[in-house]
């Protein structure tokens, strides 16, 4: 539904250069809810922008919904048109003071020369949508933060879009308002069948709403893919982003809730699982199965995209030869296993992954 290719975007200034995009490659399959998360700075604004062509790349090619958006004229009515299957929200609201809630939502129908009583109409349909039904008559400043938030949603859905682009829409509300906008983004994507592009500095909101997700950094995409093939991918950035352990996270085993001599004292391995495999008491039943005592050094469960994932760093006694068998136990079990420190040194990168 949204692909961009090799797109950059340079901004020059008093004979200097700033990049900020480097060679963005993006792929949002149709009806899906995909997250780009970074710091400030990493181009995430610059990317979304670029998409519906507010922002015009330098080179590179934007396509929405199988037309190539890069190569209509600027300004012209063919590029008009193609935004109209896209729409946008913005950080900060947008809206005009001096109009009602409903004829906020009815600007975009009224710049494409609806009539007043079908323009009335679409409004309406889409407050009711938001849950805003009774607040047609009002005025923005008679809103709260998150409901201003949802007037800028029905109207970015004004022009019935197939696309939705959210630039840092709950970044201005407190974590409860937050998750009802995020609620209503997932709601509206499964009903409308409308793709979500959103770009975002919060974690959560990606744990939250997101089929999918990139990791953007100094204008490229360091990592991305869907959310449960992440968390399958050992040595996953993103996934450690998504779903930190704490203290007991450390790549090399040595964080502070492993301890300095993790190796040293056993193997230490990071166990995901998903779905079905969250309720199965595979550490008990590890345990007896093959009588080994087993340090439990970190362990969390978080719900990532309504699919309920964990995580557990363990130490086992010995080193990852002394355990090649209970390893491949856990992995039968359909359980991503990733070795963090073998303990004598050997097996440290012929061991990791998950049964097929």
């Amino acid at each position: 539904m949204i692909t961009t290719t090799e797109l950059r975007k340079v901004y020059r200034s008093g004979g200097r250069e700033t990049v900020a995009l480097d060679g963005v490659d993006l792929h949002v399959r149709e009806g899906e809810v995909y997250g780009v998360v970074g710091t400030s700075g990493a181009g995430k604004s610059t990317l979304i922008r670029a998409v519906n062509l507010l922002e015009r790349p330098t080179s590179g090619t934007v396509t929405v919904d199988g037309r190539e958006l890069t190569a209509l004229p600027p300004g012209g009515r063919e590029l008009r048109e193609a935004r109209r299957s896209i729409g946008m929200v913005f950080q900060h609201f947008n809206l005009l003071a001096n109009r009602t809630v409903r004829e906020n939502v009815e600007l975009p129908l009224e710049i494409i020369g609806l009539d007043r009583r079908d323009r009335r109409r679409r409004a309406e349909e889409l407050l009711d949508l938001v849950g805003l039904d009774a607040k047609g008559a009002a005025y923005p400043a008679q809103l709260s933060g998150g409901q201003k938030q949802r007037v800028g949603i029905a109207r970015a859905l004004a022009g019935d879009p197939k696309v939705l682009l959210s630039d840092e829409a709950t970044s201005a509300l407190d974590p409860e308002t937050t998750r009802s906008v995020l609620r209503l983004l997932r709601d509206l994507n499964r009903q409308l069948g409308l793709t979500v592009l959103l770009i975002t500095h919060e974690m959560e909101v990606i744990r939250t709403v997101c089929d999918s997700a990139a990791l953007m950094t100094g204008g490229r995409i360091a990592e991305s893919g869907r959310l449960d093939d992440l968390l399958a991918s050992p040595g996953s950035a993103l996934a450690r982003e998504l779903f930190p352990l704490g203290e007991a996270d450390g790549a090399d085993g040595s964080g502070p809730g492993a301890g300095a001599d993790a190796g040293a004292d056993g193997t230490v391995v990071e166990i995901t699982f998903q779905g079905d495999s969250s309720a199965q008491p595979f550490i008990s039943q590890l345990a007896r199965t093959y009588h080994v005592d087993i340090n439990i050094l970190g362990a969390a469960v978080e719900t990532i995209g309504g699919r309920q994932v964990g995580r557990m760093r363990v130490r086992l006694p010995g080193g990852y030869q002394d355990n090649v068998v209970p390893l491949g136990y856990l992995r039968e079990r359909g359980l991503q296993v990733d070795v963090v420190a073998p303990g004598d040194g050997s097996g440290a990168g012929e061991n990791r992954g998950s049964a097929a």
